[in-house]
């Protein structure tokens, strides 16, 4: 019996004459600059064929090896095509269906140029042109990482601990991208809404690498684009100073993070989303970017970046002017490190200094603030951040059209050394913590917080209040006239970080504190449905939450939802009011803004 002959016919000299025409599509080179599997999928999307089918001849059949590699091709662009996206300065190759996901995935995308040497401490650029087709489909490298303060007292030696072997360069300005479905060869054929994930770290630590956007996908029904983003940490991020402000760009990091929300307005149409539609969601400092972003430009950013806002714990530390005592002693300290100090160009020396010796100079310093704090934040510099956060937020300066935050009901006691347990004395610890708070307010804070269990106790509940749950009050504040809602993770011990692996399940170094499929789905989704529909009540599906009612600060209306379990283990999701002693002490700490530096 004689094979049916496939159609379309196609033998090599169809394809060579194909090749002797074909330019590549980003520059003057021609075929021979462009892999088989590029050359074949342009061929395909040219004939407009799902793909090629080639019948043997004898032309063919002189070519052996280049039948054995195109099988294997043919066979995979028939199943499921490449998906290639052309974002004018690049173009990018992602996955499909990498382990069973059923989603696009392009991981890596450059969104600025290196920002190293002549553009150390300065905004974002534009990235320059970058020929042929780029794979994304690796996790990026993180920016460059430090720690948390370890030392007993607020202070700043310079050699405080041993320095870590730099492993990431300083090229780190990448974001990945997570679309449900397969994108179509013709254009997205979609326009979802967009979440935009800020890592947290204390603005010294973390990467893209930790998150997966399949995860944020599945929570939403397949409903979402989802688009985690890396950002210039440490001293790379965040020096500030009168040099700085001078010959550079204050608060680096934070230009990064809208840097990169204004790629997504451009780009994100590419992928399925809708730019009109972004949430911009974060953890800790990831939050805290959130807040920063919230208020940034007073409030006024224009074009709009994001239209809703999302923080898991939005984290408010001590946040200086930038040319404060602590900043310019901050700089002063890198400089001594770097044999710059004489140098007429402060800035200038430092953006020659060999990048192994600054990052070890990051870490020390970073190592040597007071214990459970960090030494490299964002400053108020005057243009991007033009006023403390929580005046800004007092005078409802924000960005965005509705917002949802939760905390944990323990916030504070990993930034606590609990070997102080039975030593620790509140007023020194707040002159540790705050050392510009006066001796008069220092003691009402030793008041409000005296009966409130052991000494550890009260610490471990002004180290979370002032600089965590406060901050969230202000914010939802706010947002007074617009749509806010607010949530506490409950889930014993409930301490702070314990919620993210909630929301992304598959890393597998965060473990559920509580594994039930039903807390999960409630948790969860609830944050998804807000990105999708400003509502945490309208989920994709049914879950075990109660109907949450949106949080204001007018009396009888400061009602939360909290996700806990009961003690025989099932998932305990209830309503309730904000406690009058909390917000009476959160009020204190917004009236002593000016001396803690918020």
């Amino acid at each position: 019996m004689k094979t049916p002959e496939l159609l379309p016919r196609t033998d090599m000299a169809v394809v060579n004459g194909f090749l002797a025409k074909l330019r590549h599509p980003l520059s003057a080179g021609r075929w021979h600059d462009l892999s088989i599997w590029d050359l074949l999928c342009i061929y395909s999307q040219r004939r407009r064929t799902k793909c090629l089918v080639f019948a043997p001849t004898a032309t063919t059949m002189l070519y052996p090896a280049f039948l054995v590699i195109l099988a294997s091709v043919l066979e995979l662009c028939g199943a499921q095509s490449t998906p290639v996206v052309d974002l004018g300065y690049a173009t990018y190759r992602g996955t499909f269906n990498l382990a069973g996901s059923n989603n696009t995935q392009f991981l890596g995308i450059r969104y600025a140029a290196p920002p190293s040497g002549s553009l150390r401490w300065q905004a974002p650029r534009t990235p320059g042109f970058i020929a042929g087709i780029q794979n994304a489909t690796t996790e990026p490298p993180g920016c460059l990482q430090a720690g948390t303060g370890a030392a007993p007292s607020n202070s700043f030696p310079a050699n405080k601990r041993d320095s870590l072997a730099v492993s990431n360069p300083e090229d780190c300005l990448f974001l990945n991208v997570h679309t449900p479905g397969q994108l179509d060869s013709h254009g997205p054929g979609k326009s979802l809404p967009v979440v935009v994930w800020i890592h947290g770290g204390g603005y010294v630590a973390g990467s893209a690498s930790s998150f997966d956007g399949n995860d944020l996908i599945r929570e939403s029904g397949n409903g979402v684009v989802a688009v985690i983003i890396q950002y210039r940490l440490g001293l790379f991020g965040f020096l500030a100073g009168e040099a700085v402000k001078a010959n550079g760009r204050l608060n680096a990091g934070l230009l990064d993070q809208q840097f990169a929300l204004q790629w997504v307005q451009e780009h994100i149409a590419k992928f399925g989303g809708d730019p009109g539609r972004v949430t911009i969601w974060g953890e800790s400092a990831g939050a805290g970017s959130v807040l920063q972003q919230v208020i940034a430009n007073d409030g006024k950013t224009s074009p709009p970046l994001f239209r809703a806002a999302i923080t898991s714990s939005s984290f408010l530390p001590s946040q200086y002017a930038f040319n404060d005592v602590v900043p310019e002693f901050l700089f002063n300290s890198v400089l001594s490190g770097t044999n710059c100090t004489e140098a007429a160009n402060t800035l200038a020396c430092l953006r020659n200094v060999d990048v192994n010796l600054l990052e070890q100079i990051n870490v020390n310093l970073c190592g040597s603030g007071f214990f459970g704090t960090f030494v490299f934040v964002p400053v108020v510099d005057g243009d991007f951040i033009t006023q403390r956060p929580a005046l800004a937020l007092l005078e409802g300066k924000v960005n965005g059209e509705a917002l949802m935050s939760v905390t944990n009901a323990d916030e504070g006691s990993l930034f606590v050394n609990a070997s102080t347990a039975n030593t620790v004395q509140v007023p020194e610890y707040l002159i540790q913590l705050f050392p510009s708070l006066s001796d008069q307010n220092r003691d009402v804070a030793v008041a409000k917080y005296s009966g409130l269990g052991a000494p550890i106790d009260q610490v471990t509940l002004i180290m979370g209040e002032s600089i965590f749950v406060c901050p969230t009050y202000f914010l939802l504040r706010a947002f007074r006239g617009k749509r806010a809602f607010k949530g506490q993770f409950a889930i014993p011990p409930a301490t702070h970080g314990m919620d993210v692996a909630f929301y992304f399940t598959a890393n597998p170094s965060t473990v559920p504190a509580f594994n039930n499929a039903a807390f999960d789905e409630a948790f969860a989704d609830s944050f998804l449905a807000f990105a999708v529909s400003l509502d945490p009540n309208h989920t994709f599906e049914p879950t075990i939450t109660p109907n949450w009612v949106p949080f204001s600060f007018q009396q009888g209306h400061q009602v939360e939802m909290r996700f806990n379990r009961t003690e025989g283990g099932d998932p305990a999701v209830s309503p309730f009011t904000t406690p009058a002693d909390l917000l009476d002490r959160c009020s204190f700490w917004e009236s002593v803004g000016p001396e803690i530096g918020q």
